[in-house]
């Protein structure tokens, strides 16, 4: 019998460590699966997703640059990807409709709680960016019921975009945006949306938001401290996070959703840091 066939479509994809993760994750479970990694034209996802499930595969992941176009092809749509705008998950139905899920928000506020013991309601958070990788991840950090919760963006008006969307799932969330440059208060906890730790850049902000009990979180990973991350150690921050723990909870609600099983994510975290 064949094992259930999965995989992860992006460009480009070699990086990606979704495979080594999934197949962490069969093993310790004990589902019969194989999880691939491919890489699409840039002008032809559409083609990609269609022959992948023609040849009886059963989900995709979707990262850089499809998120958007996965959200576009779905015949439906979970709740927290119509929010997000954006999907990481594909599944068919049990219609055969193609599904979009979002599992990104669901594993920073895992990693962020579970992993780390970080407490988010009650807390001001600060959200750095505008992008999709922000947008996928403010309808689950509201759900923990921060007590503000504030995006600056280099280009307000996109800040101000998310939080018309989001405002009416922000409760008793004090939700507001402004540019980089107004910031100057501490705030609780403080998460880099913005692309810049890939090119070992900063957002240009006061370390004024860092405070003597402010945690910083990165959503880009890396297996060294990344520039954000070092930045906020050097003015003060008490705690700083990378977003490893991140990709492999959001791994995990993915492999949920197909597989009905939940694995255990630390020891996954622990041989992805070690390998």
């Amino acid at each position: 019998m064949n094992n259930d066939l999965y995989a992860v479509v992006g460009n480009p994809i070699s990086h990606s460590k979704s495979p080594r993760i999934h197949s962490l994750f069969a093993s310790q479970t004990g589902e019969k699966l194989e999880y691939t990694a491919i890489q699409a034209p840039e002008d032809d996802f559409v083609g990609t997703v269609t022959g992948f499930f023609q040849r009886g595969g059963q989900g995709l992941n979707v990262t850089v640059p499809f998120k958007e176009q996965a959200w576009k092809l779905a015949d439906r749509r979970t709740e927290r990807a119509e929010l997000a705008g954006a999907a990481n998950t594909l599944y068919q139905d049990s219609e055969g409709l193609l599904t979009a899920d979002n599992t990104d928000g669901k594993g920073l506020v895992m990693d962020l709680s579970e992993n780390h013991c970080i407490t988010l309601a009650g807390k001001r958070i600060l959200v750095l960016g505008a992008g999709g990788a922000v947008r996928g991840v403010l309808g689950p950090l509201l759900a923990e019921k921060p007590s503000a919760l504030v995006i600056a963006n280099r280009t307000v008006a996109k800040a101000e975009g998310l939080v018309t969307l989001f405002e009416p799932f922000a409760e008793q969330t004090l939700l507001e945006a402004c540019g980089f440059e107004e910031l100057k208060e501490p705030f609780d906890l403080i998460i880099n949306g913005t692309s810049a730790s890939l090119q070992g850049d900063l957002p240009p902000i006061s370390a004024n938001v860092i405070g003597a009990g402010t945690v910083v979180y990165d959503m880009m990973y890396s297996l060294q401290t990344t520039t954000f991350n070092q930045w906020a150690l050097d003015h003060g921050a008490t705690l700083v996070f990378d977003g490893l723990g991140m990709l492999v909870e959001q791994a995990a609600e993915s492999f949920r959703i197909w597989r009905g099983v939940s694995p255990e994510t630390r020891p996954v975290i622990d041989e992805l840091r070690n390998d």
